[in-house]
């Protein structure tokens, strides 16, 4: 055990004799917001060591955690990538984009307070523009009513409120709700953040979220556990960030489907807490359910310097836990040599397609990708720890001592109010605004959209350079010629310096104002601040002692941003018939595609004016066209959620038909929400991104996959396809599909699905919330 802990935990370990205030029955609270509320590191190994007994192997860390929150441990079926899992969440986290409908449902389902605690965080309404403060001030004006929505929602039912300007949901988890162990479910993709503190954090859908908010146990396909063997150490330019951009080469975008990726090896202890959660957070790319760290002393550190000592002592006495077992087995391996590993740069237009930043400028100039970077981005929820502001300030500080600032515009958005207060403390700011930088809001910002950029105009082809996590065609500023690519902070501040993507800092030159020819030096700095964390303002509503029995919460019927929900329609008993192709999509469909960010994110909270956005971005493959699909009603040409309202309006249910993938990105059930308001019944295509079908099953609508991919190609986009089979609907039996095509000839094929008897009832009943009502 001795050895099992010093390996766990580095030369920094305590004695194995714990102090009896932190011993196996020790109650300490799982964060400082909620003192009621304890880690539970007994019940989870006790869970463990059932499930561990009953299926006779090691366990690997992603295994214990998820299987130490069996609601049965003892009856459960486990079987990988093939049985459901009941579990019971510790907490939820959403932010306020899917909050607003998150609460809306939990409103309608008539529950007096919250099962578990629970807290909104308000970063993805605040649009960068013109700085920080203007900016916030701007965002609080504009969403007031949203804003008084959920923060008085959240007093009446019992859910903590962070306030616009804390910061972004996953930097606020990560200092303060995350710990090694604990099982969390976030209403946004990148919830999985929380790993690199040896978390599980689940992205999930709104609806998800509220069976968790009810007490429900929820459900969750047991995942396949793909291993990331890390060796060497990280050095010079090659940071967190470039790990991930190579497994995302590797995977791909949905090769981490179904599955979570847990990286273990002695590579890891040269990993910063905050790296690793970089590199958790960007997992969403490659489709992974989530990704994970052991326990080691690089978390430890974090802890302590969070305010958290307490649950890192009594994670150092349960450390045997936190670490998977010695000889367990991963479905498959990855190894990555970290003292090979160079800088990366993945893009443009999606963030599998990676490049080490030697050959960049050469691929980009055989594709014709513009070379002169416009822009160059830092920060988001991926890359704005207080080491990924010292080590861009490093590069900064190297050009401000050579007389240069960046030749691209620089924007810098600090993770959380934290962040931002101890960077401009410590000196980080100003050397980051000396060198032409702007600091934005405590927000997500660009990286979602929220960015009323000016410097090009829309279709100017140009280049941009960001430490986020997507690059999606047109996703952070609207424009689908901008060529958005993925980096390091580091490599982002080298390249706004030098303006041109094919500068490789490693071994090119740059110019000083006094002509001479310098290096930029590898960028360092502290991993955490020597001082402690300036906490800044106090951005936190706590929910009323007493209770919020009392309070109202209030929609206007005449507001265009929130609009109370009305139960979708039960299943009717019989066939899907006739089904009308609303669109045959062609190629990527993200749920940016299905249901747009940036400027449509103010309609979050309202189901009927959001649907105004539904398959905006999606390709038809009838004409190539963006929003202009064929009303087969009239014969007209029309944008999509137009066609689908006239659908719908003359009593016509109607089907879309999608490619690989489909559904790949963010969380949003709006994605799901939308079509089921405006008339869908059936999403059929060749493959879907987990969370995208899971929201789709929630709402009522069937999600299935074509049994023969090559089927996709028998569908034409003026079809009408009947779904049978739904009399004797039963976990893995398929439906049959019969097409009727417009000439009078026919096809017909079988299609799969993933539903169980829990999902199989959320169909019959129209959603699972009105299941959910039907039980109560």
């Amino acid at each position: 055990v001795r050895i099992i802990l010093y390996l766990a935990l580095g030369q920094g370990v305590r004695r194995l004799h714990v102090s009896a205030a932190f011993n196996a029955k020790a109650k300490v609270s799982m964060s400082r917001f909620e003192p009621s509320n304890y880690v539970s590191y007994e019940k989870l190994n006790e869970n463990v060591n059932i499930v561990r007994k009953r299926l006779n192997r090691p366990l690997t860390l992603s295994e214990k955690i998820v299987y130490g929150h069996l609601d049965d441990p003892v009856g459960q079926d486990i079987a990988r990538g093939h049985t459901y899992l009941r579990l019971r969440p510790d907490r939820v986290a959403m932010q306020d984009a899917t909050a607003q409908m998150a609460m809306l449902q939990f409103i309608s389902s008539g529950l007096p307070c919250v099962a578990v605690p629970s807290t909104i965080h308000c970063d993805h309404l605040i649009e960068a523009q013109i700085g920080g403060a203007k900016d916030l001030a701007r965002a609080k004006d504009i969403n007031a009513e949203v804003y008084n929505f959920l923060a008085s929602a959240g007093a009446k039912y019992g859910v903590g409120f962070w306030k616009p300007g804390s910061g972004i949901i996953h930097q606020i988890i990560l200092e303060n709700y995350a710990y090694p162990g604990v099982l969390l479910i976030g209403t946004d993709s990148h919830t999985p953040n929380g790993g690199g503190l040896g978390s599980i954090c689940i992205g999930v859908g709104g609806a998800d979220a509220v069976d968790v908010m009810a007490g429900i146990p929820w459900e969750l396909k047991c995942p396949k556990v793909i291993g990331v063997k890390l060796t060497g150490k990280l050095s010079g330019w090659t940071s967190p960030k470039d790990v991930i951009l190579k497994v995302a080469g590797i995977l791909t975008v949905k090769g981490g489907t179904g599955a979570i990726v847990e990286y273990h090896g002695p590579g890891v202890d040269s990993i910063s807490c905050t790296g690793m959660a970089t590199i958790c957070n960007m997992g969403a790319e490659i489709g992974a359910t989530t990704s994970v760290f052991p326990y080691n002393h690089r978390m430890k550190t974090y802890l302590e310097k969070t305010g958290r000592g307490d649950i890192a002592s009594l994670a150092d006495h349960y450390a045997d836990l936190l670490v998977p077992d010695p000889g367990c087995e991963y479905d498959s391996i990855v190894e990555i040599n970290l003292d090979e590993l160079k800088p990366h740069i993945n893009g443009p237009f999606t963030p599998d397609l990676a490049h080490p930043m030697a050959d960049i400028g050469a691929t980009a100039a055989k594709n014709g990708w513009p070379l002169e970077v416009k822009v160059g981005l830092i920060g988001s929820c991926t890359n704005s720890s207080y080491e990924d502001m010292g080590r861009s300030a490093s590069v900064a500080k190297q050009a401000l001592d050579k007389g240069l600032k960046c030749k691209a515009a620089f924007t810098i958005t600090p993770g959380s109010e934290q962040i931002r207060a101890t960077i401009e403390r410590d000196g980080y700011s100003k050397i980051l605004g000396d060198v032409g930088g702007m600091v934005l809001a405590n927000a997500c910002g660009p990286c979602i959209g929220q960015w009323d950029r000016r410097d090009v105009k829309k279709g100017e082809k140009n280049t941009i350079v960001t430490s986020y996590n997507r690059n999606f065609t047109a996703r952070n500023d609207a424009n689908p010629a901008t060529h958005a690519f993925v980096a390091s902070p580091e490599i982002v501040t080298a390249l706004a310096i030098a303006g041109t993507l094919d500068f490789n800092p490693e071994v090119d030159y740059l110019t000083a104002a006094n002509g001479e020819k310098f290096k930029l030096e590898p960028p360092s700095a502290d991993e955490l601040p020597k001082l402690d964390f300036d906490p800044g303002q106090d951005t936190y509503q706590h929910p009323p002692a007493e209770g919020g029995s009392k309070l109202r919460v209030d929609v206007s019927p005449t507001s265009t941003r929130l609009q109370l929900l009305e139960p979708f329609d039960k299943w009717a008993g019989g066939d899907l018939e006739d089904l009308q192709v609303l669109i045959k999509v062609k190629g990527k469909c993200t749920t940016d595609h299905i249901s747009a960010a940036g400027p449509w994110l103010k309609f979050r909270g309202h189901l009927d004016n959001i649907s105004n956005n539904m398959l905006i971005g999606a390709v038809n493959i009838e004409n190539d066209g963006i929003n202009k699909i064929k009303n087969q009603l009239t014969g007209e040409y029309g944008g999509v959620p137009d066609v689908a309202r006239h659908y719908k309006a003359n009593g016509l249910s109607w089907v879309v038909v999608g490619d690989d993938n489909y559904g790949e990105g963010s969380s949003r059930e709006h994605a799901a929400l939308e079509p089921r308001h405006l008339g869908g019944r059936c999403i059929i295509v060749k493959s879907f991104a987990r969370i995208h079908e899971t929201n789709l099953k929630k709402q009522g609508m069937l999600p299935l996959t074509f049994q023969i991919p090559a089927d996709y190609d028998k569908i034409r986009p003026d079809d009408k396809i009947s779904i049978k089979g739904l009399a004797n609907f039963t976990p893995g039996k398929p439906l049959s599909a019969v097409v009727k095509h417009s000439d009078g000839s026919k096809d017909d094929f079988q299609l799969n699905h993933t539903f169980n008897e829990t999902q199989i009832e959320w169909f019959q009943a129209g959603s699972a919330l009105n299941r959910m009502k039907e039980l109560q």
